[in-house]
């Protein structure tokens, strides 16, 4: 019942046909694409409108709730559950898999074996092991970004209008000194991997960073010679933003457009994203690994102002190596070779950037999710590989930290072989109410869809976690 046949697969999923070599989605190339890809997330962040809200409220006296952020670690391609965070030591091999297990910081938890500083933690996590996904999938991966079920463009055509829960916190985040846009994803390796704004607007649409070094090379050169000034470099945004306005409606620049696009130009944005500013012990602690700078510029990000920052933790050229369909099956890896190599280095990602915001007085603030768009299948070897598990978006695990919320906990539980949930079911709508309680968003928070109609965010009614509050 749990094995799906390649030729099944063939037809739903997008890597299959792609060759594992091949660049995808948006490519950052050179100092222009790199201005371009940012322009196409503050081609409208309606931070004009926003700042000039934001004066009048302090104007009027009105008290600013304190920054709060969050940090997604979307693991893409989908990470193997029973593998990670939902292990099964009593299972036959088949079900369990290959790794062994340890014990956690938790009476009678445990973890997959790689994932030691994780299980030292444990009390500063949640584990979720009963995460309904169903209908979620991915390339483009929106249903677990959007929490809308029916946010799947492979079956329905109007799922691109439904809009990120990042972009909505974006849109209902407001502070008094923005400094940088709302909503910034770093290491995206393709569109494809992350929900965008829908029916909100490009105005709340992410600041795209494909990696440090393209983004610091974009903010050095405004300082070359090719800007010779503010108001040239105004106008080369002003061009760049008219290209990419699919309606072409500009308005002129007043003093919230410019102060919007020093946003991202002036030297406090260029602060947040300049690594070398870090003291040397704090690099060495999270390492050289892309993922591990990824996360450090993440945590310099929401020190500096910005409310949700998604890191893409993909890793090979044409699936995210959590994508384990089996070592015999180009381009992915399996459990053993593909996975295993994998855990080691995401288990001290996470676990240092949550020491780290702890060490700064953040990590009450900053609400840390890891987690893909669904787990794999209980059956070991589907597909025909001798060591890979296909989708399975009837559960899935992720794991949280953070927000001011009470960890230190596992919600929910699979029945005996992972297959299906036995307890406690969480779905989209009741983490992304999670998440807006953390902002004081309400959970039924609306929108206008592009017909005109009022729309709720939470189509499902979701409700906050009440083991976190």
């Amino acid at each position: 019942m749990f094995g799906c046949n390649r030729k099944q697969h063939g037809t739903e999923h997008a890597f299959l046909s792609w060759n594992a070599r091949a660049k995808e989605g948006v490519r950052l190339v050179g100092r222009r694409s790199t201005l371009k890809a940012g322009i196409a997330g503050i081609a409208g962040l309606s931070l004009p409108a926003l700042l000039a809200a934001q004066d009048q409220a302090v104007a009027a006296g009105k008290p600013i709730a304190r920054q709060k952020s969050v940090i997604l670690l979307w693991m893409t391609g989908g990470p193997s559950h029973i593998d990670t965070w939902d292990v099964k030591p009593d299972a036959p091999p088949e079900i369990r898999g290959p790794f062994g297990t340890i014990a956690t910081k938790l009476p009678g938890g445990r973890l997959c074996e790689f994932l030691p500083k994780q299980a030292a933690m444990m009390d500063r996590l949640t584990i979720i092991r009963s995460v309904d996904c169903r209908k979620s999938n991915h390339e483009p991966n929106m249903v677990m970004q959007t929490a809308n079920r029916e946010a799947e463009p492979r079956i329905n055509p109007e799922a691109s209008h439904y809009p990120a829960l990042a972009s909505i916190v974006a849109r209902h985040e407001s502070k008094p000194d923005l400094a940088l846009p709302p909503y910034v994803v770093l290491n995206m390796q393709s569109r494809s991997h992350v929900a965008f704004a829908g029916d909100l607007g490009k105005r709340y649409e992410p600041f795209v960073a494909k990696n440090v070094s393209e983004l610091l090379a974009a903010h050095a050169a405004l300082d070359g010679d090719r800007i010779q000034s503010r108001q040239n470099l105004l106008k080369q945004f002003d061009r760049l933003r008219a290209g990419l306005d699919q309606d072409g409606s500009m308005q002129s620049l007043d003093h919230y457009s410019r102060q919007a696009v020093e946003m991202v130009t002036g030297p406090r944005a260029r602060e947040a994203f300049d690594l070398s500013r870090e003291p040397k012990e704090t690099l060495d602690r999270y390492g050289e690994h892309n993922w591990a700078r990824q996360a450090l510029l993440a945590r310099r990000l929401v020190e500096a102002g910005v409310s949700f920052v998604t890191i893409d933790l993909s890793n090979h050229g044409a699936s995210g190596t959590w994508d384990t369909h089996g070592d015999n099956i180009p381009p992915y890896g399996g459990i053993w070779n593909g996975l295993r190599p994998l855990l080691p280095v995401f288990d001290h990602v996470l676990t240092t950037l949550v020491g780290d915001l702890a060490e700064r007085n953040l990590l009450d603030d900053v609400l840390v999710i890891a987690m893909g768009e669904f787990g794999r299948t209980p059956q070991i070897g589907t597909q025909g590989s001798t060591d890979g598990r296909n989708h399975w978006p009837f559960v899935m695990s992720l794991t949280m930290a953070g927000g001011g919320l009470r960890h230190g906990q596992v919600i929910g539980a699979t029945e005996r072989d992972g297959g299906q949930i036995k307890e406690r079911p969480v779905t989209p709508s009741d983490l992304a109410a999670t998440i807006f309680h953390h902002f004081g968003i309400p959970a039924d928070v609306q929108y206008t869809d592009y017909r005109g109609r009022p729309r709720y965010v939470l189509e499902e009614k979701g409700q906050a976690l009440r083991e976190l509050l």
